[in-house]
């Protein structure tokens, strides 16, 4: 959470720019030196695990400086993709989404295929496609960030990889994954209160509970290759999956926002004696997950499939955001599908 004083800093230099007469140009000049202001649609979760009140309005404050803001704040899941969406629609700018991943993948949502960039502000715990796409951790350093991009206006369009009906940003799960996202969904206090910490407790439960004897199983089909089945799998949009602390979780190196495809790991399955080794490789950041003897990977990818191979609904989370279970799940890649400025 930011401390007060940090934000006094950013309301003074504020403050003191506007409050220090300058010269009055004349009209055909003030034409040529004024910075253009840009129609900017605010979508706050106030929910997310670091985001208040208090900081909603500090950061729509300083937004106001350089952009004609539309602040609004969400009220239910899914709902910072219609936001979005109807934001483009009224041709707005651009959307700058406070909150964390999961609001970033709604926002995302909304905005795929229409060209209207999005800038993320980090409001949550983890805050991994912000830092991927070069916006600072730190709300304060954030916001002076995207003040900056107003004079430095470059949107560059990122891959969104897709599964079922929802885009994701940089990385989904199947299995042992999204039930551990599950988890720590249902705690938000816990998991704003210890973070890493708490998703590495909830994963040793959920596996203890339901995947080390007798998970859910699936089959995955890859543009007509060979069939996999598993019991987990990971899909990566991005170079990494998540970070621990500064720490990024590479889990599938090679991939990246620009490939064009998707990249997969399965795990086989999830018995007691191969966990050991998969999470050493999982934490290490310098070693595949493919390289396990348990673990088979899917290569670059376009589109593919994904079932239950037991009957079972399969636990699913896109972004670090669980949405359900599902018993069969299309898999594909949107090329240049989201614009962003960072």
């Amino acid at each position: 959470m930011v401390s007060p004083a940090g934000w006094r800093n950013v309301l003074v230099i504020l403050v003191s720019e506007r409050s220090v007469p300058a010269p009055t140009p004349s009209p055909d000049a003030a034409a040529l030196i004024a910075p253009q202001r840009r129609r900017a649609a605010v979508i706050v979760n106030p929910h997310a695990t670091t985001t208040s009140p208090q900081l909603r309005s500090l950061v729509v404050h300083a937004l106001a400086h350089r952009f004609d803001v539309e602040p609004v704040d969400t009220e239910a899941p899914r709902h910072a993709s219609e936001l979005a969406r109807d934001a483009a629609a009224s041709g707005v700018d651009v959307v700058i989404a406070l909150g964390g991943d999961g609001t970033v993948n709604e926002a995302a949502n909304g905005l795929a295929g229409t060209g209207v960039p999005l800038i993320p502000l980090p409001g949550g715990a983890t805050n991994v496609y912000h830092r991927l796409i070069g916006i600072p951790k730190n709300i304060i350093d954030a916001t002076e960030h995207v003040l900056r991009l107003a004079d430095h206006w470059q949107p560059r369009t990122v891959d969104l990889g897709r599964i079922g009906d929802r885009y994701f940003t940089f990385a989904a799960g199947v299995g042992l994954d999204a039930s551990v996202v599950d988890q720590v969904d249902r705690r938000p206090l816990l998991k704003a209160r210890l973070g890493p910490w708490y998703y590495a407790s909830a994963a040793v439960g959920t596996f203890m509970s339901r995947y080390m004897v007798n998970g859910p199983r699936f089959v995955l089909e890859v543009d007509g290759g060979p069939t996999i089945e598993g019991a987990t799998a990971i899909f990566q949009n991005a170079e990494a999956f998540t970070f621990f602390m500064a720490r990024p979780i590479r889990l599938i190196n090679g991939e990246g926002l620009h490939t064009g495809a998707i990249s997969g790991a399965v795990l086989r399955h999830t018995r007691p004696t191969i966990m050991p080794g998969i999470t050493r490789r999982a934490i290490s950041g310098t070693r595949d997950l493919p390289g396990h003897r348990a673990v088979d990977p899917t290569g670059p990818l376009v589109t593919g499939r994904i079932r239950s191979a037991d009957g079972r609904p399969l636990p699913v989370q896109v972004d670090g955001d669980f949405i359900g279970e599902h018993s069969e799940l299309e898999l594909s890649v949107l090329p240049d599908g989201l614009t962003v400025v960072s």
